[in-house]
């Protein structure tokens, strides 16, 4: 079904504002679980869409992306994460960063389930939109998932890559997260970002329709 641009807003308003809200809230949840209380004074952790959305990277960036096509991408404010205050920083940052994929993995299951009841629902004004988000759903987090998993520094798996890597070569690459951003948007528009990206979203997906036979 070809949707216009209002109706593909309408369909993925909802599953974005969960997938970006509820990774910076996990992040902030885990960084206070293992002793870094910043995120939770500030009040980011919160199911509160409000407290986490970038006018820029939640809503203008993710418009232009879906209005030209190519992958649906954005970001939100990032969670401040005092790594000092963590109990082992080294080794905490490891969950404190795998939070936020975790999380966009659990709300794509969540969705598929969407899907599922939508698929043996009897047809009705609710199947369809129910059907549609649900496949957004999935997409908007194992886009999310393999974006934030991506070894590049300020990104999640760039935190793990320097939990895990030895102390000398985690401090040289922990030097690089300044550039991080930039490198990540030049590759975004080169169109080299995607052609990383796709086979592991589509491997992804692919795996949760099997799962849920959808």
């Amino acid at each position: 079904m070809e949707l216009n641009v209002v109706q593909q807003i309408a369909i993925y308003a909802l599953p974005v504002v969960f997938a970006i809200t509820l990774h910076e809230a996990m992040h902030g949840y885990v960084a206070k679980y293992f002793g870094d209380t910043t995120a939770y004074m500030l009040g980011r952790v919160s199911l509160n869409p409000l407290r986490h959305i970038d006018p820029i990277g939640t809503i203008l960036i993710p418009l232009l992306t879906l209005f030209f096509g190519g992958i649906l991408f954005g970001w939100a404010k990032p969670v401040p994460v005092n790594f000092s205050q963590l109990r082992n920083p080294k080794k905490d940052m490891l969950w404190v960063a795998l939070a936020g994929p975790a999380s966009n993995l659990a709300m794509a299951l969540c969705w598929a389930l969407v899907m599922k009841i939508a698929s043996i629902m009897p047809d009705s004004a609710l199947s369809l939109p129910m059907a549609l988000m649900g496949r957004a759903g999935i997409t908007i987090n194992a886009v999310l998932m393999v974006l934030n998993l991506l070894p590049l520094p300020p990104l999640d798996g760039g935190r793990i890559a320097v939990s895990l890597l030895p102390n000398r070569l985690a401090y040289r690459y922990a030097m690089m997260e300044p550039y991080g951003m930039i490198l990540l948007v030049v590759l975004l528009f080169s169109g080299v970002l995607g052609a990383i990206m796709w086979p592991l979203i589509d491997g992804t997906m692919t795996l949760i329709s099997l799962l849920f036979g959808i």
